[in-house]
């Protein structure tokens, strides 16, 4: 059974190898409410899973221990596992699907786990791990669907309320589940007024769907770059809590995803993965019911690939109008491009890229496409921009933002 004595249990138990991670305000992440930051990213090993993991392994007997243990992740459980063996003197292995980051895979092995690589997502990792488990007798640690590493995950609820004074809401992203079913049982065994509201990525929506529908649902596919959270089918034991503690689930896209990491990059100096910037994705771009209300968002993880760090910044640039690519049909002849650069420049616009294209068979002979990148302030600032172009006689025929 899952009880508030064992969430504070699991918080005395994990005194000695977490760290309290803080809760900073971010108020110019939304203009609608008061928002704070729970930065599980500055956790060891880089997310909260940690806490969960060591909390049960602390738990297994002696017998357990020695069969060695065996875990399924796509990165973030695999590195508080593995870390947690280390501690302990135990066997480990950790089962990832082949499309995990690289950095989240060699820093599992750095822990002194034996990794093994599922061709596909989540789930078939998991299938592989539990394979494994039977046939060779190791000890199954669970990333989400088992009473102690939900008690763990729920000691971040009750650090945030001792922490803020007044918690209106506390928003949490959504993998499996294990994280939101943790934090919504203890938070509201303690405030049991406070909202909490979970967050998916829309095209790894296992547990919205599920919660929305009253049944759990699986998946056929997820494709998301938040891969923390890519699960096909939600936890059984955090399907119930979430029913029953849980006010809402919404969804955010993969282009709301990147601009939040790279909004947490600029304004906050806080380096997010994509599975831990959903909450604040939510926050943004207003999908949370609230007003003038003081909402914490945990930011689960901070193990970003830096393979992909640069297209994740292109694509919350081009979201949040600030990188733009627009293609000017026009007369070749001398001059042409010096009036648009002058146009751009002289609205504070700066020209990163020029293309020029004359062979397209679709013009005028005398034609000729040329493709301009710019950055600029913001959407608004594009916008002048664009008009002042227009004003000048340039037609834009193509526009990818």
């Amino acid at each position: 059974m899952l009880t508030i004595d064992k969430v504070y249990s699991a918080k005395n138990v994990l005194k000695k190898v977490i760290r309290q991670t803080s809760v900073i305000p971010a108020f110019d992440l939304s203009n609608t409410n008061h928002i704070y930051l729970k930065t599980e990213n500055l956790q060891r090993t880089g997310s909260f899973k940690i806490r969960g993991s060591y909390f049960k392994i602390s738990r297994l007997t002696d017998e357990e221990k020695a069969r060695g243990i065996i875990a399924s992740s796509a990165g973030n459980h695999a590195q508080g596992v593995a870390l947690a063996a280390q501690q302990e003197g135990i066997k480990c292995t950790i089962c990832m699907p082949d499309n995990a980051p690289i950095s989240k895979i060699e820093a599992t092995k750095s822990y002194g786990a034996e990794v093994c690589l599922a061709k596909g997502a989540y789930d078939e990792a998991y299938a592989l791990a539990a394979q494994m488990a039977e046939e060779k007798g190791y000890t199954f640690v669970h990333p989400y669907d088992d009473e102690d590493v939900i008690a763990g995950q729920g000691t971040i609820g009750l650090e945030i309320l001792e922490d803020l004074d007044v918690v209106d809401a506390i928003v949490v992203p959504i993998g499996g589940g294990g994280l939101i079913s943790g934090v919504a049982f203890a938070a509201k065994s303690m405030k049991p007024d406070i909202k909490i509201y979970g967050v998916q990525a829309a095209n790894a929506p296992s547990m919205y769907r599920s919660f929305h529908e009253g049944k759990q649902i699986t998946l056929d596919t997820v494709n998301t770059f938040a891969d923390g959270i890519a699960v096909k089918h939600p936890g059984d034991i955090p399907f119930e809590i979430v029913s029953n503690y849980v006010d809402d689930i919404f969804t955010v896209t993969e282009d709301e995803i990147a601009a939040s990491i790279l909004t947490l990059l600029e304004k906050q100096k806080v380096v997010a993965e994509g599975a831990g910037a959903v909450s604040v994705a939510a926050a943004m771009f207003n999908k949370i019911p609230l007003k003038d209300k003081n909402v914490v968002c945990i930011v689960s993880g901070g193990n970003i690939d830096v393979n992909i760090i640069d297209r994740v910044i292109t694509r919350g640039l081009l979201l949040s109008g600030r990188k733009t690519s627009f293609i000017i049909q026009l007369t070749d002849k001398p001059g042409q491009l010096t009036d648009v650069s002058k146009i751009i420049a002289d609205n504070g616009g700066n020209v990163v890229a020029v293309d020029y294209d004359n062979a397209d068979p679709d013009l005028a002979i005398n034609d000729c496409f040329l493709k301009i990148t710019v950055e600029t302030r913001n959407k608004d600032h594009l916008n002048t921009i664009k008009t002042d172009l227009y004003n000048h006689g340039f037609r834009i025929v193509r526009e990818r933002q």
